[in-house]
């Protein structure tokens, strides 16, 4: 039986409503887009078993919902001054 080698994964890194909200939409977008990388990253290190701890997945997922919630705050906002 082969043992298979444990790869410690990075801590997920938790981002904070308030620091995003005091990005612009071009930040905020950004932001989203290294999210997603970093989702899919992880996604695939799951599908070939590389990824010890798959609790990172949920914390990617829920990241990137927040953000995608305050770009549509910011944005609604921008069209509300209008």
């Amino acid at each position: 039986m082969a043992t298979r080698k444990k790869t410690a994964a990075a801590p997920a890194k938790v981002t904070k409503a308030a620091t995003l909200r005091t990005k612009d939409v071009a930040g905020l977008q950004a932001e989203i887009k290294d999210l997603q990388k970093a989702h899919f990253g992880l996604r695939m290190q799951k599908a070939t078993q590389q990824l010890s701890n798959t609790s990172t997945l949920r914390v990617t997922r829920r990241d990137i919902a927040r953000a995608k919630t305050i770009l549509a705050q910011k944005q609604q906002e921008t069209q509300a001054a209008k």
